[in-house]
């Protein structure tokens, strides 16, 4: 049986999935139910876009219920400890190798990445990279257009 994987996340982010999932199991369950019984009352089901409409809406439902129930069941909470040493929840300040502009990136967990805002999963090529390294080490990673270098000028 393969081992299972922890799910990294910030205390807000579990917070966050946890009035997500409640909302999901008691307002949006009910509310799935509402337009699958209004749907029924339209007649023969095989012929029926509402109700099937309403039963694929059931079936994205349940799963997303059961996504966060899996990640919840195996989160890690996150809570960075000032260190030198990249970790997870670690604010790390990269250069790339011929830029001038420094970027700042959070290590997070899968569930929250978002490079757009700075957010870089552990799993993701630099967050991978970057993990265990210290201010002033080199970086490569490999992309699919080649090999980028970055240097850590900076690990919070």
């Amino acid at each position: 049986m393969p081992k299972e994987e922890k799910d990294y996340l910030s205390q807000e982010k579990f917070d966050e999935l946890t009035k997500e999932i409640d909302h999901l199991r008691s307002t949006a369950r009910k509310e799935v139910l509402t337009e699958l019984e209004e749907a029924k009352k339209l007649g023969d089901l095989s012929e029926n876009a509402e109700y099937h409409e309403a039963r694929k809406k059931q079936a994205e439902l349940e799963e997303r219920i059961m996504t966060i129930e899996a990640l919840l069941k195996n989160a890690t909470i996150v809570s960075h400890k000032a260190s030198d040493i990249v970790s997870m929840g670690s604010q790390v300040v990269l250069r790339r190798a011929g830029d001038k502009e420094d970027k700042m990136f959070d290590i997070v967990g899968t569930e929250e990445a978002d490079s757009a805002k700075g957010k870089l999963s552990n799993k993701s090529p630099i967050g991978d990279a970057l993990m265990g390294k210290k201010k002033g080490e080199k970086i490569t990673v490999k992309t699919p257009n080649g090999e980028v270098k970055y240097d850590i000028i900076d690990v919070k």
